[in-house]
């Protein structure tokens, strides 16, 4: 019902750190039988601003995390680094940005028409995340399931040894 991840990077800075361990819910967008991905048990399909961890595409064996932006139909644009969804500006209180530099194709790109069956997920660390603006979509048979919590968070690189476990993130419920 739950697996446990841990974050190796830092593309969802502020929401997750490197070192934090999080909880995914496997069962929220459904059961699959393993191996051949044929469903058993319908779940609700991934909504705008879940945090779901998926096989990536351009390489399965490696799971990543990511935010849904954009879902099967939806339009996605971005300009001056504001991201736009359906023409509307997407109210986006998660993302960062740490480069003042408008770069086309990460801060300037679409529109594109997100196909049905797929998603288009962005990390929140906008300036620095891998994402769909260069793989493009994500198959909804590839997610695994939605991040709802970090369980433990590991600093490697403390400021003294009392900071090595961020105490303040134990126990965080995702959003």
């Amino acid at each position: 019902m739950v697996q446990a991840f841990k974050i190796p990077s830092g593309s969802m800075i502020p929401t997750l750190q490197v070192g934090d361990h999080i909880l995914v819910n496997k069962f929220v967008y459904g059961v699959r039988l393993p191996f051949l991905g044929i469903p058993l048990v319908k779940g609700r399909k991934p909504a705008h601003g879940d945090i779901v961890v998926f096989k990536f595409p351009e390489d399965p064996r490696k799971d990543f995390i990511k935010r849904v932006i954009g879902v099967g139909g939806d339009i996605v644009e971005m300009r001056d680094k504001r991201v736009y969804v359906n023409g509307r500006l997407l109210p986006d209180k998660h993302a960062i940005h740490t480069d003042t530099r408008i770069i086309p194709g990460r801060d300037d790109f679409g529109p594109v028409r997100v196909p049905m069956g797929k998603l288009f997920v962005m990390g929140d660390n906008r300036d620095s995340s891998y994402d769909s603006r260069f793989w493009k979509f994500v198959d909804l048979k590839a997610v695994l399931g939605k991040a709802f919590m970090i369980y433990w968070s590991w600093n490697d690189r403390p400021d003294s040894v009392l900071d090595h476990v961020r105490w303040d993130r134990i126990c965080r419920v995702l959003r």
